[in-house]
């Protein structure tokens, strides 16, 4: 089989790369550079590009580095400040996979093979004549959740070659097969953009702005932040408040107000209904399956990255909106964010939804280029 493979200079794609060969297909490695929104030089990418030339050269394949620069930034990175700036928590690497890795390199690259292989801790199942996202062996390092705005077509053209892996197994093979980065550490950051400090980036991108905390028990003044944008809901860490632990609650976008509430079991940091918007199915709407007539579906779902599943039911209104009702707590419901909707068996991903505020924001530009 003619495969085109993502390569990233890490230890996940270069054991993918290995698993194929010895398998005996046809490879073609590529590396998607994404500069700085300055455009100066990255000198992470080169590291990664230098790793990527000497798997390249270990298994005497052609390596073609690619730029996707410009529809990172008007896309990816353009929707994350959208996203921010509307008091919302943005899932930059989850768009990046949608509209970057299975958006424009499939449509201008992967396209030309058979398949496009990829290290993401994900498995494919096939039923039916058809394709199913499916969970990964190893819990902790699934990545479902960064792939569940993907469409059915980019799914029926993906390979997930590490999905039956846990890490140390991957690990372990990169350094049995002598892979020159078996112990590179892991990346960490915002797709594309490695290391960088997402606050750094984000006072970069809109500046900075005083603005009170508020205790929303007692409404009292305790704090002062430097813009509602450098917060999330749910939030614990960097809120730079003594007599913890404290955590977001609330943000007032119109007047920069962020509201903390203290204490671990505040009954202000947890719901259980979650209200959706823009549902994204990856191989089927799950209410067909009982001809539209059912208004409510059990699930399993996540609103983090994270190994724990929460169990709830899935209700579709009769405007079509959607509603997760959670079985338990759910603490930091942020708007914005997704809730990856799950099968029962926590097996398949069927695809995810955004968490939406009370009344529904209008749609971010560029969000749905596929």
């Amino acid at each position: 089989m003619k495969i085109a493979v993502l390569v990233s200079g890490g230890v996940d794609s270069a054991v993918v790369v290995h698993k194929l060969f010895k398998e005996g297909h046809d490879l073609h490695l590529f590396y998607i550079r994404i500069g700085m929104d300055n455009d100066e030089g990255d000198c992470s990418a080169e590291e990664d590009i230098e790793m990527c030339e000497l798997i390249a050269k270990k298994y005497n394949l052609p390596l073609e580095i690619v730029s996707l620069h410009d529809e990172y930034w008007e896309y990816v990175m353009e929707y994350t400040l959208q996203t921010v700036k509307k008091g919302l928590t943005p899932h930059p690497d989850m768009m990046c996979n949608k509209i970057i890795k299975f958006g424009f390199f499939e449509e201008r690259w992967g396209k030309d093979y058979d398949k496009t292989a990829t290290g993401h801790y994900a498995s494919i199942k096939e039923h039916d004549g058809k394709y199913f996202l499916a969970t990964a062996k190893d819990p902790v390092k699934d990545q479902t959740d960064f792939l569940a705005q993907i469409n059915y077509k980019q799914l029926s053209h993906i390979l997930f070659p590490l999905g039956n892996m846990d890490k140390s197994e991957v690990r372990q093979l990169a350094k049995d097969a002598f892979l020159p980065n078996a112990n590179r550490k892991d990346s960490q950051g915002i797709c594309f953009l490695g290391k960088i400090n997402y606050n750094d980036f984000l006072k970069n991108h809109i500046g900075t702005k005083e603005g009170p905390i508020i205790n929303i028990e007692t409404g009292e003044k305790i704090g002062v932040h430097k813009g509602f944008w450098f917060y999330t809901i749910g939030q614990r860490k960097g809120l730079g408040l003594s007599g913890g632990p404290w955590f977001v609650i609330k943000k007032n976008v119109r007047d920069n107000v962020v509201y903390v509430s203290q204490g671990y079991n505040t009954s202000l940091q947890y719901g259980r209904k979650i209200e959706l918007t823009e549902p994204n199915w990856i191989t089927y709407d799950p209410f067909e399956v009982y001809d539209g007539l059912q208004k409510t579906i059990d699930i399993s779902f996540k609103t983090r990255h994270s190994p724990e599943f929460y169990k709830g039911e899935l209700l579709r209104g009769d405007s079509g909106a959607l509603t997760i009702i959670s079985e338990s707590d759910i603490q930091g419901i942020a708007p914005g964010q997704f809730a990856i909707i799950y099968s029962p068996d926590q097996q398949l991903c069927l695809g995810s939804a955004m968490i939406s505020l009370p009344s529904k924001p209008k749609g971010l530009k560029h969000q749905n280029k596929f």
